[in-house]
Formats: structure tokens, sequence, C-alpha cells
């Protein structure tokens, strides 16, 4: 039985402790998922690493999972563009069950191999691209089918599960395994397998866009300031790496289309 199907004694009687002690119960196994990814910071840098140099001016990211592992890597492929300016054309996400998984669970989907290799082969992997696949068991037949057809046709591929010596592992050439081990509530991997899977993915994405050029002093220099908020953060960016006036740096935001990175090598160019 995989580590993360067991359950543990300990928890036999979760439902009948006091509502205070069932949170600390499951703090603590969000704080053993934490310390899993700490334990892959070497595989998730080899991988992010390679993955910047394959991209280059063209590649695309591609998703790939089933059921929450799915919708934990469509948000992180969703927020790379406002956060980097990733071109939508540059990123792609395959759900098993389609859109309709995002509402609504089709856990049966996950089952389906010539569903996921078919999904694969319809955006037409190249060698440029680098393919994410995640599924916590490290079974699922619908992610592992993709991420083989995205190997097969030359893509990288990155494996994260969080059970060891698992197929979707084996397929991959990059392996993260984020060994979390049990679940508080036996089996349900929302929970510590769905942490570590999301904060593996914050770290990939943004180790991988500072790789890429996409950050400067610490700055999100390719963010796009679509509202109040952060056009105030565009000025602000503006005005902490140039050290200019508030006047100087929303004329020269305003001169570049709200491009950040454009408005701050203007006003140095002037000095």
């Amino acid at each position: 039985m995989d580590d993360t199907e067991r359950a543990e004694d300990a928890w036999r009687d979760l439902e009948a402790q006091p509502a205070a002690a069932i949170l600390d119960l499951l703090l603590a196994g969000q704080r053993r998922a934490l310390q899993a990814v700490a334990d892959a910071l070497p595989a998730i840098e080899h991988a992010a690493v390679e993955a910047a140099a394959r991209l280059g001016t063209d590649g695309r990211l591609i998703y790939c999972g089933a059921g929450t592992s799915g919708r934990i890597g469509l948000l992180d492929a969703v927020e790379l563009g406002p956060t980097f300016d990733w071109p939508d054309a540059r990123r792609m996400v395959i759900l098993a069950g389609g859109e309709a998984s995002l509402m609504r669970a089709r856990e049966g989907a996950e089952d389906d191999e010539e569903a996921g290799r078919a999904a694969m082969q319809a955006i037409g992997p190249r060698t440029a691209d680098v393919c994410l696949a995640l599924a916590a068991s490290g079974r699922t037949p619908f992610t592992r089918a993709a991420a083989m057809a995205a190997r097969e046709a030359g893509a990288l591929t990155v494996g994260f599960a969080n059970n060891p010596g698992t197929p979707l592992l084996e397929a991959c050439e990059h392996a993260v395994l984020l060994r979390t081990g049990p679940e508080v509530l036996a089996g349900s991997t929302r929970l510590g397998a769905g942490t570590a899977q999301k904060a593996a993915l914050n770290l990939f994405s943004t180790l991988l866009m500072i790789r890429l050029g996409k950050v400067f002093r610490g700055r999100m220099v390719d963010m796009r300031p679509t509202n109040a908020k952060l056009r105030r953060r565009a000025l602000r960016i503006v005005r902490e790496v140039t050290d200019c006036s508030e006047a100087q740096a929303a004329a020269a935001l305003e001169a570049h289309d709200g491009s950040i990175r454009e408005a701050i090598l203007a006003i140095e160019a002037k000095r």
C-alpha cells in the first residue's frame, strides 16, 4: 500500500478529539508536508535549471494532472501570466476530465490512460517544451500516459509525486519525490500531499522565472499592472529600483504602456 493511502493508528479516533486537538494534528501534517519539500530541494533545483535552458524563446510549460493535483497545476500555470508576463500561448494545462473537472470532481477520469495520451498528443509537444506531471499516488494512469507521450515527443518531463518508486516518477526524466507519508485524515491527499505539491510548484516556477530573467533586484519587473493595487505596486517598484521621484516613475510607466521593465530602462538610460 502506498504511504499516502495508509491509515495510522495514532489518528484512528480523529473525529473523537476536541476541535483544538484536531487542528493541531492537521497543522502538524502540513509541517511534515513542507519538510518533504525541503528534502526535495535538490531535485527541484535540477529540474528548474534544466527547464530554463530547455524553454528558450518559444518553449511551452505543459501542466498535467487529475483531481487535486491537476487543479494545483492549473493554479500555478494561471498565475505565471500576471506575475511574470508569461505568454498564455506558452502555457498549457491538461486535466483529466477536461474543464468540467474544475468545478466538479470527476475521479473516474484519472483512470483513462488513452485519454491522457491523446490529450498530450493533441497539443503537439516538442523538444523545447517542459511537461510538469503531478500525481499524489504517482500511479494515476491519465497523468503517466500524458507524461510518457510528452517524453516520447522529446519534451523535458518533470514528475511530482508523493510516493517513492512509482510509475510517474520512473516515467519522467526528473523525479521530484515529495514524501509526505500518511495523511492525518487517511487517504485525503488534498491535505499534506496537496500542500507539498503547491509549495514545490511555487518554488519550481519562481526559480524558473528568475533564471529566465523575469526578476530584477528581487522585484517582479515583468508583472502586469492590471488593477489599481498592481499599478501602485508597479509605481513603487520603479521608484525603488531607480531611486527616482514618483512623478518620474509615473511618467515612465505611462510612456511605456505600464511596462515596469521598460520604465526602469528608460529612466536609467537618461542618467
